[in-house]
């Protein structure tokens, strides 16, 4: 699909229907989207639709499905070219008379929001999906500098964890019941534990069926931290040579990384898949989920994986919410290779987790009505 609503044409809005302009910034098929789109399919759209403002570098835009769903996509500059990307904004916003502005870009969300108050929308939300690691100081830089300017234009404050809102918004505003936590809900019974497609998806990968699979989906990025991951799965196969690692994504650093694999002569046994559309199926052919991060708000996929009743292994730098099973083990990155690949090597009895993460306030279906409410909600605080 390679339609883009590259205008800010305005249009009749129901007076009924409230349409909210959600700021992704770069679609690159992540984490963040997915959240937002995950609460898109299960909103009742009736009453609430989104336009999803996107950066015109952004891929993997689903165009089809976002205007089946009632929804639009509007391409903008990208935020680094600064005016273009603020008068672009200002004007979508005034033209389409938005009430609501939600941004999910983390410290950056200053800028489209700083936007949203010149165009006079009352309601400003800045949503912190994110927290930092001192091992990408360059980056950390940028964010250290914004973030205190998070405040300045928003009047609301969303964040997916309690670690993620602290980070972004302070403690005092987290402590005074200012932050909304919304958790990274998912539809559970996409993910869960299936044995037959577990059998079908490990046929069509020719994985044997007694082959430990370690997982991993995330974009190439030092964020991630692909190169640790590899120096696990590399120490882990000395203790089992029946596995296999296979990474879904893709990201700048991908060939750093498969050069990486080939000196250690692990070609025949790290799979790149690529982007992937069907990870809910990816997850069922897995034994093992692993997924060292250097920092995470709470990572989406930690939550998919454990739904799919994987073992998961979690460095401890992510919020210690994403821990929903008792079976979830965080590990320290600070505590070796070896020491992550023992760990991996501990029995495990997968099963359905259905129940444990819908008391937890993982099922999009009850997460998705609370949020349509919270709407709701703060725009009635504006009339």
């Amino acid at each position: 699909m390679s339609k883009k609503v590259k205008n800010s044409s305005s249009f009749n809005q129901n007076e009924k229907l409230i349409r909210i302009a959600q700021i992704v910034g770069k679609w690159v098929g992540g984490g963040v989207e997915a959240v937002v789109m995950n609460y898109y399919r299960h909103i009742d759209r009736s009453k609430i639709q989104f336009d999803f403002i996107c950066d015109e570098d952004s891929t993997n835009i689903p165009y089809e499905e976002i205007k089946n769903l009632g929804g639009r996509v509007i391409i903008v500059p990208p935020y680094q070219k600064v005016i273009k990307y603020h008068k672009a904004l200002v004007k979508i916003f005034k033209e389409n008379n938005y009430k609501i502005v939600h941004s999910h870009i983390n410290t950056l969300s200053v800028f489209p929001l700083w936007a949203a108050k010149r165009a006079k929308v009352p309601i400003r939300i800045a949503h912190s999906h994110s927290t930092t690691n001192k091992k990408e100081w360059k980056k950390n830089l940028l964010k250290q500098i914004l973030r205190p300017f998070s405040k300045v234009f928003a009047n609301y404050y969303f964040a997916c964890s309690e670690y993620a809102g602290r980070w972004l918004f302070g403690n005092k505003e987290f402590e005074k019941g200012n932050v909304y936590v919304l958790n990274n809900a998912i539809d559970i019974d996409k993910f869960k534990y299936n044995e037959k497609i577990r059998q079908e998806m490990r046929k069509e990968l020719k994985i044997d069926d007694d082959t430990t699979v370690i997982g991993h989906i995330g974009r190439f990025v030092a964020q991630k931290n692909h190169t640790f991951l590899i120096d696990i799965f590399n120490e882990y196969h000395k203790i089992n040579k029946n596995s296999i690692l296979l990474l879904i994504g893709q990201g700048p650093l991908e060939e750093e990384i498969k050069a990486k694999v080939k000196n250690l002569n692990l070609d025949d046994f790290v799979r790149f898949l690529g982007q992937r559309n069907d990870a809910n199926k990816l997850y069922q052919a897995m034994d093992i989920f692993l997924l060292p991060s250097l920092y995470e708000g709470l990572p989406v996929v930690g939550v998919e994986a454990q739904a799919s009743g994987l073992l998961c292994i979690l460095s401890s730098s992510m919020t210690k919410e994403t821990k929903v099973l008792d079976s979830t083990v965080f590990v320290s990155l600070s505590d070796t290779p070896e020491s992550w690949a023992n760990v991996i090597n501990k029995k495990f009895q997968r099963k359905d987790t259905t129940k444990i993460l819908t008391d937890k306030g993982f099922n999009i279906n009850s997460e998705a009505e609370k949020l349509e409410s919270k709407y709701v909600k703060i725009l009635g605080d504006i009339k």
